[in-house]
């Protein structure tokens, strides 16, 4: 997870750039006021031969968020929460049984943005130091030996605020080859993407592989494992952090998010103060419960 000083500037500038004024032009007269204190030997900065496989994917991720946490204190109507934290890099590889030959897939999965003043925060999308794009689902079963069974929105992993946090994805699929390696690097499966101002963190991260007989196998974040012709594997990405107070959200807002499955009517009243009735026979009736 060591990042090189080069993912560590990168970070910074990013973040800069961010809560600054975007149209700057990116040259060395706008990086020249920047100082940057990354001792040589740690984590920010590591020499050879410390591995650094993980640090441009994941803790980069980690770099903009302490960044982004220590300026909202000053700058706090610019300042996101936090988001997901991480690409979920996953990696699957084996032998086609059809063609005999090799195969390997590696894709990275969305997750929540945090929220920030007067906006919440967007579902399902890569965050910061993450740019990719999504694979259609008819093109990866067409060229690896797996099939999809779920892709869909992740409920109640955003966090709770005046603004939301966006909400995860949960993703899955079958394999359908005999076996295969599976690789997880991830983060945010121990620690919650945090909110701000009063804003509920957003749900951690979950990696699992169901087996055929529906036994669960609950994946750290950083592991490789031997899959079989059956199995199952399961992710859950992290939701957004949420922020302002929750109890301060539009009821109306809360209504929405229930209707468009994004929050569940236990979450809107717990977190939100919110009935929602989806029994009624005009659809939705609400009440305040603040």
């Amino acid at each position: 997870v060591n990042a090189v000083l080069g993912v560590t500037l990168s970070g910074i500038y990013y973040v800069l750039k961010c809560l600054t004024d975007p149209s700057i032009p990116m040259n060395d007269g706008c990086y020249r006021p920047i100082e940057v204190y990354a001792p040589e030997g740690t984590l920010v900065n590591p020499t050879p031969p410390a591995p650094v496989a993980g640090g441009n994917v994941e803790t980069s991720q980690r770099n903009v968020d302490v960044l982004l946490k220590a300026f909202a204190k000053i700058l706090p109507e610019k300042v996101c929460a936090a988001c997901q934290g991480t690409m979920n890099n996953i990696a699957v590889g084996g032998i086609n049984p059809e063609s005999g030959k090799h195969w390997t897939f590696y894709e990275t999965i969305a997750g929540g943005f945090g929220g920030r003043k007067g906006i919440d925060g967007v579902d399902a999308v890569h965050s910061h130091m993450t740019n990719t794009m999504n694979t259609p689902i008819e093109a990866i079963e067409t060229i690896y030996p797996i099939r999809f069974l779920k892709y869909e929105l992740r409920k109640d992993s955003g966090g709770p605020g005046k603004w939301r946090g966006g909400v995860g994805l949960e993703r899955s699929w079958m394999l359908l080859a005999p076996s295969a390696t599976l690789s997880v690097l991830a983060e945010r499966t121990e620690t919650s993407p945090w909110g701000l101002y009063g804003g509920k963190p957003g749900a951690k991260g979950e990696y699992y592989i169901i087996k055929p007989t529906g036994k669960r196998i609950k994946l750290k974040s950083k592991c490789t494992v031997k899959i079989e012709k059956g199995d199952i594997f399961l992710v859950k990405t992290p939701g957004g952090g949420g922020y302002g107070n929750p109890l301060e959200r539009n009821s109306e807002l809360v209504r929405r998010d229930v209707l468009n499955g994004l929050v569940s009517p236990e979450s809107a009243k717990k977190d939100y103060g919110v009935v929602v009735n989806l029994l009624q026979s005009n659809n939705v009736r609400r009440k305040q419960k603040r």
